[in-house]
């Protein structure tokens, strides 16, 4: 399956970010592309008010996201706000596309380094997998790749790949965790992952340094089952187009089955 990895820079407009969607979705779509995943918060970015701009999956930006879908012929996958209780939000990925229509909320919040997301957006508890052209692809956002057991619980789905739309927080050694999760959750559950990530609202921004909010430090990646990366951006805006090969999921399985020698 063709995958491509929409790395941009959220504004606090939703209309402007569904315009970035649009445009890089048609460059996705005309590099063969079946699957374009984009960051976590692609509606708004972090550290403007969320709440404002929060709506339902049936409201006129999900809306947007698939009417784009449908006329660039892909499923889309890409981060957004809805309403939930309390006067919180969700943070929901909304997958659209050809015979594809879902959402998952976050499940794991990013109360860390010194940031409380669980202040202003309240947990999913579902665990969510989509079919896209065949292939089983499991839903995480950002935070959640800490916690191996969702990738696992995605193979135990039957995923052959988990996709991982992020807003990662730029600070001292978050780069290193950043490229040392995203690879070992693709060992710990033999799925391929791919990671699309917001790029820094500056790019000559120092990535050391921990911003006020995680607005993105770039480096998406797409990684293979077998923990080795296949495809990485930059800092800046960046499309990455490759094929997630299936079979090589199958083939890494049946050498490392880490999920059928589990005893935990």
């Amino acid at each position: 399956m063709r995958t491509a990895l929409c790395q941009f820079t959220a504004g606090a407009e939703p209309e402007e970010n569904l315009r970035a969607l649009d445009r890089l979705a048609e460059r996705a779509a005309a590099r063969g592309a079946q699957l374009a995943v984009f960051p976590e918060a692609s509606m708004a970015r972090f550290g403007a008010p969320l709440g404002p701009v929060a709506e339902p999956l049936d409201g006129p930006w999900a809306d947007g996201v698939r009417h784009l879908a449908q006329r660039h012929g892909l499923t889309v996958v890409a981060g957004m706000f809805t309403p939930a209780s309390e006067g919180r939000v969700a943070n929901t990925l909304l997958a659209t596309g050809p015979e594809v229509e879902a959402g998952y909320d976050k499940i794991h919040l990013y109360d860390a380094f010194g940031f409380r997301e669980s202040d202003t957006v309240a947990p999913g508890r579902e665990v969510t997998t989509i079919d896209v052209a065949g292939v089983r692809v499991g839903l995480a956002t950002c935070y959640d790749v800490r916690f191996p057991e969702l990738f696992r619980a995605h193979a135990d789905a039957g995923a052959a790949l988990s996709v991982l739309p992020t807003s990662w927080g730029a600070g001292p050694g978050k780069l290193a965790q950043w490229e040392l999760l995203t690879r070992a959750r693709a060992l710990d559950a033999t799925v391929w992952l791919a990671a699309a990530g917001q790029a820094p609202p500056d790019p000559a921004a120092d990535l050391e340094e921990r911003t006020p909010a995680p607005t993105g430090i770039g480096h998406s990646a797409l990684i293979g089952p077998d923990g080795r990366v296949r495809e990485q951006a930059g800092v800046g805006e960046e499309l990455l187009v490759a094929e997630v090969d299936v079979a090589e999921t199958e083939r890494v399985r049946r050498a490392v089955a880490v999920l059928d020698n589990r005893r935990l």
